[in-house]
């Protein structure tokens, strides 16, 4: 393991890849990522649940490799989620809140935010799931052994999750089971790997390259939304 903060490890064989967007936090704070709690409060999340319940224009995600879209079979191996697009209403509300954050957001990670992409709206039922992935690379297999990574989305250089549901064994209809953020390739000092229970109204935010190569666990019951968005950014 190697320690990339004062609380996280990576695993030992991403510093011996030549990862090209390589990028890390300042390797003194306690978490290479960074999590906003009540980004949005629990009135706000629940509006964006109900229109999300209400709303039946939706696409199937699919998996885009060199600007090749994997047929939706295929993408069912490999990522179950519906796509929502935020309302007007919304879309007005998130914007406005993040930029409120935005200053932090730079500072934390030493950068300068440029372009975003749209906000999507992604709602995982139950048996969905999003298996391994980084955000701004492919993995790249010889014999089943990972061996490295190319960069196919070079703008990407930060990712932000919005959740507004939470993960709870209590059922209801703002909770879910399962679904955990797992980043694959980080862990404490005990080797347990880094998993993040979303909660209704926080945001975590990292950094898109491979170190934060992550996946998003089969959700066992309720419904797991969260808006999503990836940024571009100047590096200082």
């Amino acid at each position: 393991m190697t320690q990339i903060s004062n609380n996280i490890y990576c695993a030992d064989f991403l510093i011996s890849f030549d990862i090209e967007t390589k990028l890390l936090p300042n390797p003194y704070y306690d978490y290479p990522y960074l999590i906003i709690e009540n980004f949005l409060d629990s009135n706000e999340c629940n509006e964006i649940n109900k229109k999300v319940k209400e709303d039946d224009d939706y696409q199937k995600a699919q998996i885009k490799i060199k600007d090749v879209l994997i047929t939706s079979k295929t993408n069912e191996e490999i990522r179950k989620t519906n796509i929502y697009s935020l309302n007007e209403k919304y879309l007005e509300i998130y914007s406005n809140r993040f930029l409120s954050y935005q200053a932090k957001i730079e500072d934390y990670f030493k950068l300068a935010l440029t372009t975003s992409t749209n906000v999507q709206v992604l709602e995982y039922l139950k048996e969905s799931f999003y298996s391994i992935h980084s955000d701004d690379s492919s993995m790249i297999y010889k014999d089943n052994e990972l061996i490295g990574f190319l960069p196919i989305a070079k703008q990407r250089k930060i990712s932000t999750v919005l959740f507004t549901t939470s993960n709870n064994d209590i059922a209801s209809e703002e909770t879910f089971e399962g679904g955990e953020l797992l980043f694959n390739f980080l862990c404490d000092i005990n080797g347990n790997e880094i998993k993040i229970k979303p909660k209704a109204g926080s945001m975590l935010i990292f950094l898109s390259n491979p170190y934060f190569t992550h996946e998003v666990l089969k959700v066992i019951s309720g419904r797991r939304i969260s808006l999503v968005q990836w940024h571009n950014a100047i590096i200082n």
